[in-house]
């Protein structure tokens, strides 16, 4: 028998039509859906009914609600799906307004709430037409999904992926929808297929940061292919530093190099500004150093600070913004740190939280765990139990990001040994019993 998916609620639905198939089902809801939304272009595809038949799946975009709603009957938030904190119940996309976007400061300065809500992720289309599907995408349209796009990122930076993606993702259905049934130009079609990338991208280092590392793969493969299909030798280039890191965190080490290499590349091709170049340069010294091989990674890492002191360019693209004096101290503090160069890392680590500031709070809770690593091997159980307590802060905070809690896992265990005869390391143990069980 086959294994039931994990939305078992539109997996019954589809059972009791007598739909055996995902395949059926999502030809079924098509052409419902083409009814309802007097669209005959509307389709849902066999891999987006996939999706909705996931665990806990993001809230369907309106046109996909209606025909969700008029092939079985009832909505979707009684199909299994996740309604955002703002959202009561779906309505059809002419009777919503556009929302316009939130100045990413005051966005980042409301706390963690913001990070849950992300109530402008669900933008509708300011020209859809009273009784009619289509939808007419213009330049302010595409404005909103390119600074939405942009916060994602930036609230990445600051609360991390875990409860993120899935916006993310909601966000990325909504801009192939456009792409799909949207009337627009050529120049605005460029432009959301250039979004899109740039989102997909996005989604897989979301995905990275909260261990959802398959669809994290998926992702950046999909980002890759768009890139090279389209000849977008940045998204090309941001994509394989990507996948580059991922593949250190998957103890693929040689991997992690190759992705860096075919980086470095695409930065050629597109004649990358100093700080991408630094970029792309550390990551090939994180999987040479995870390899254990110091002359390379040593090699990178001049590599990467000579690009980063030739200071920063109007050519610098917004995906490469977080890699300030802090952040390069930091992946350097790592590479020591994997290379078994212990106090040296030590010194790095503790130097890059000093100078991380809040706009990047999950990057500087990755630091400090990290530092609590480098200090046990170091012996130093004062700075180890300081730093690890100081990255549990960042996480009652509101910083949500697995990675940064399975780090803070190997720094429990490092601690361990020590706990029975050092009180802070056992109550230090205990307090990451509780955040990371």
């Amino acid at each position: 028998m086959a294994r039931k998916p994990g939305n078992e609620a539109l997996f019954a639905a589809r059972i009791s039509k007598g739909w055996f198939s995902q395949e059926r089902a999502a030809e079924e809801v098509s052409s419902v859906g083409r009814e309802a939304l007097r669209d005959s272009g509307f389709m849902v595809s066999h891999r987006t009914y996939r999706r909705w038949e996931s665990t806990s799946p993001g809230w369907p975009q309106p046109p996909y609600a209606t025909a969700l709603r008029a092939a079985f009957g009832k909505g979707p938030e009684y199909l299994g799906f996740q309604p955002p904190a703002t959202l009561g119940v779906d309505a059809p996309a002419v009777e919503q307004e556009i929302i316009q976007p939130v100045n990413r400061r005051e966005a980042l300065a409301a706390g963690a709430g913001a990070a849950v809500g992300l109530p402008w992720l669900t933008p509708s289309p300011a020209s859809a037409r009273p009784g009619s599907s289509e939808v007419k995408v213009e330049e302010a349209d595409v404005q909103v999904l390119k600074e939405t796009a942009t916060d994602l990122d930036a609230i990445d930076q600051r609360f991390g992926g875990d409860r993120l993606w899935r916006s993310a993702r909601s966000h990325l259905m909504w801009v192939e929808h456009l792409i799909g049934v949207g009337i627009y130009s050529k120049e605005i079609g460029q432009e959301l297929h250039q979004i899109a990338g740039q989102l997909t991208t996005s989604l897989g280092w979301f995905c990275y940061d909260a261990d959802r590392q398959h669809e994290a793969r998926v992702y950046f493969s999909e980002a890759l292919n768009t890139a090279l299909l389209e000849g977008d030798e940045p998204l090309a280039t941001r994509t394989l530093s990507n996948m580059a890191r991922q593949s250190v965190d998957l103890d693929k080490p040689r991997e992690s190099v190759r992705f860096a290499r075919l980086a470095e590349q695409h930065t050629a091709a597109w004649s990358a500004p100093p700080r991408v170049t630094a970029l792309v340069a550390i990551r090939a010294a994180q999987g040479y150093a995870r390899m254990g091989d110091e002359l390379n990674a040593s090699t990178a890492i001049k590599r990467a600070w000579r690009a980063f002191d030739r200071g920063v360019s109007d050519q610098d693209p917004e995906w490469a913004l977080f890699l300030n004096e802090a952040e390069l101290v930091c992946l350097e503090g790592m590479c020591r740190s994997d290379l078994g160069q212990h106090r040296r890392a030590v010194r790095l680590l503790e130097r890059s939280a000093t100078l991380q500031d809040i706009e990047h709070s999950r990057n500087r809770g990755m630091c400090l765990a990290r530092l609590a690593g480098a200090a046990v091997q170091n012996r130093d159980l004062d700075r180890s139990v300081s730093a690890a307590q100081e990255s549990l802060r960042l996480i009652d905070g509101g910083m949500a990001s697995t990675r940064n809690r399975r780090q803070l896992v190997v720094v429990r265990d490092g601690l361990k040994p020590y706990s029975k005869g050092n009180g802070p390391a056992r109550d230090t143990v205990e307090l990451l019993k509780l955040h990371t069980a």
